[in-house]
């Protein structure tokens, strides 16, 4: 006899559970756990990082989406429909993230360095709605003040004060995001700026930084409703030789004025590990923001899948009880696959990967460790990767009225027809 899903699912958890009691876990509390974590969602997957200031404009900062899937998001509303479906494919109470150049100005020409807090009304009253948190990005990119590759490290003192004062509006969106939401939002500095090929003059580009930077947060901001990150980046199109804005400029930077520091998945070298920077920049640092992205070869912004990458961070989060100092987002971009579905893709792996990390027997594990018996120890780690977390996976999602793993295709096929099919017709 097939059992229906539902009971089926149920069984497999209960059986599961049982494994997991064996090793001292309580699956339940793990579950509880994980459905305590926000993820950020970036608004700019569902419509190819285009924004809303000039439809026909050109992407820019040395970014590129590949693919042409139909049913991109052509205004705020179609964005805040497809989030609103990927949402509804996703255990958990989540958060989005924004752009600048996502404001709603009513068809008006309004300068980036101008923008105000009105602008999103549509998205806080949308959020507030929908019970979500917002998180901010400054727009440092597709801009013609942008397009020789410099920004707030700019020889031109004009343009370097055009772009702090557009931080600086940033700042105040964020803090309003905090007020209006009851929650703070974390508003992220990421510049393009640099050189395709090798520089005479690599420090004055950082003092300028530097500088600029100091500027755009002069005014302090209470924390509970925003909070400043700055993101760094090992290399990008159009800047392969120098980065202005490094990991190791924003880490010292971030250390000496008391910022957050992003730390993207994909913008390290290939055999770098970010989970092992975790430890190391959290001794001097109180948080961090994680920008969940998968790096593939020179790319950095892959939709993220179960990796062992993804799976060792995750790891790290919780072996070094990092969860409440960690704020945790995603960062990809792509074109060549259903727009929704990336989202639901890569919001499920990260929850995924956290709750294999949930479910780790730490206490055992730390305890060959100390002992100094190692056999033991990577004897449990090979063992933990065959126990049945897809079952405590599915049993989650249907808690949380989600479907389960092998469930949901239908429902992003059935509004691929229904909506996205008919965009642009």
């Amino acid at each position: 006899m097939i059992l229906p899903r539902e009971a089926l699912i149920e069984q497999s958890y209960r059986l599961a559970q049982h494994h997991y009691a064996r090793l001292g876990v309580d699956t339940d509390a793990a579950i509880e756990k994980l459905l305590a974590i926000p993820i950020s969602l970036q608004c700019w997957q569902g419509d190819d990082v285009a924004g809303f200031e000039d439809q026909h404009g050109a992407l820019g900062g040395g970014l590129a989406v590949t693919g042409s899937h139909p049913g991109k998001a052509n205004n705020a509303d179609q964005l805040r429909a497809d989030l609103n479906q990927a949402l509804a494919l996703i255990p958990g109470r989540h958060r989005v993230n924004l752009h600048a150049s996502y404001a709603e100005t009513g068809g008006q020409a309004v300068a980036r360095n101008q923008l105000l807090p009105g602008h999103f009304d549509g998205w806080i009253d949308w959020a507030r709605e929908q019970r979500l948190g917002l998180d901010f990005n400054p727009t440092f990119f597709s801009h013609p003040l942008a397009a020789d590759g410099f920004t707030l490290s700019h020889q031109d003192a004009g343009v370097r004060q055009f772009w702090i004062e557009h931080g600086l509006a940033c700042r105040q969106i964020g803090a309003a995001f905090g007020a209006a939401l009851g929650s703070s939002c974390v508003t992220n500095v990421w510049i393009p700026d640099g050189y395709k090929d090798t520089p005479i003059d690599r420090r004055g580009p950082r003092e300028r930084l530097a500088a600029s930077l100091d500027a755009m947060f002069a005014e302090a901001i209470d924390p509970h409703l925003q909070i400043d990150a700055l993101e760094g980046k090992l290399f990008g199109l159009g800047s392969e030789s120098y980065v202005v804005g490094s990991y190791d400029f924003y880490l010292g930077y971030a250390i000496s004025r008391k910022k957050m520091l992003c730390l993207d998945a994909g913008h390290f070298h290939p055999t770098e590990s970010l989970a092992d920077k975790l430890s190391a920049v959290l001794i001097s640092l109180d948080q961090l923001l994680l920008h969940v992205s998968r790096g593939v070869r020179w790319d950095s912004d892959h939709v993220v899948t179960f990796s062992d990458d993804l799976q060792a961070i995750a790891q790290e989060l919780v072996r070094g009880n990092y969860l409440q100092r960690v704020r945790i987002g995603l960062d990809f971009f792509d074109a060549s696959i259903n727009r929704v579905a990336a989202w639901v893709i890569g919001a499920r792996a990260t929850l995924k990967a956290l709750l294999a990390a949930l479910l780790e027997p730490l206490p055992d594990w730390a305890h060959h460790e100390a002992a100094g018996d190692w056999t033991a120890r990577l004897i449990a780690l090979e063992e933990q990767k065959t126990l049945p977390l897809g079952a405590i996976w599915n049993y989650l999602c249907l808690q949380q009225n989600k479907p389960a793993d092998g469930d949901w295709l239908s429902c992003i096929r059935a509004y691929e027809s229904r909506v996205l099919a008919q965009r642009g017709r």
